[in-house]
């Protein structure tokens, strides 16, 4: 059984993976591994510790940068929310926890009457996009619709993944985690985020 200490040094690992390669949680605990030279069955931290990690991570090294990136993309999600609201889209992932910096993606749910729709929607504005798998709530593979947003405030594009999910799953969205914070939210919430980033931030 892993050491508690050799946990945290993977989570330390992978929490820098995470800010400076902007990796997701899983690939980033592997490559962590890999980094450190451990076997690839080592025990891995569970996404508690390593977001106790990152925030750490940002706090040392990002703290003059981060929030305003953050800020951005916030903002660029709520914009996508905006265009695309008749599919109940709810942000979730690092830019909702408030630990993204400029190399994150933004993860959007959109929760469909029909999973085509938002394809269509896509397609009718003349949104180039790549579809990919992400896993759905029940352990199914969803379709996720990945595309390329320009954000003006960071001078780059972003890139944005929009998972395609039923409308049923959206009750147990919005359940809990374990640590009683939603994982996700809607535009409402996210405007609630951002206006209390506004207050937080130095004038």
């Amino acid at each position: 059984m892993a050491s508690d200490d050799l946990i945290r040094e993977i989570a330390a690992t992978a929490a820098r993976l995470v800010v400076e390669e902007g990796l997701e949680y899983g690939p980033a605990k592997h490559r962590a591994l890999k980094v450190l030279g451990l076997p690839k069955r080592s025990a891995l931290p569970d996404n508690e510790l390593l977001e106790d990690e990152v925030r750490e991570y940002l706090a040392l090294f990002c703290a003059d940068t981060q929030p305003a990136e953050l800020a951005a993309l916030r903002q660029l999600a709520a914009l996508w929310m905006e265009r695309l609201a008749e599919f109940r889209p709810h942000l979730g992932g690092a830019v909702w926890r408030g630990t993204a910096t400029r190399l994150s993606n933004i993860h959007l749910q959109l929760f469909c009457d029909d999973s085509k729709a938002a394809e269509i929607a896509l397609l009718n504005a003349g949104v180039d996009y790549d579809v990919g798998q992400a896993n759905g709530p029940r352990g199914q593979p969803a379709d996720m619709l990945v595309l390329a947003a320009p954000c003006r405030e960071l001078g780059e594009s972003v890139t944005i993944a929009l998972t395609i999910l039923d409308h049923d799953d959206l009750r147990g969205a919005l359940k809990p985690d374990a640590r009683g914070r939603s994982e996700r939210g809607d535009l409402t919430a996210l405007r609630k985020l951002l206006m209390q980033q506004e207050q937080d931030s130095p004038s």
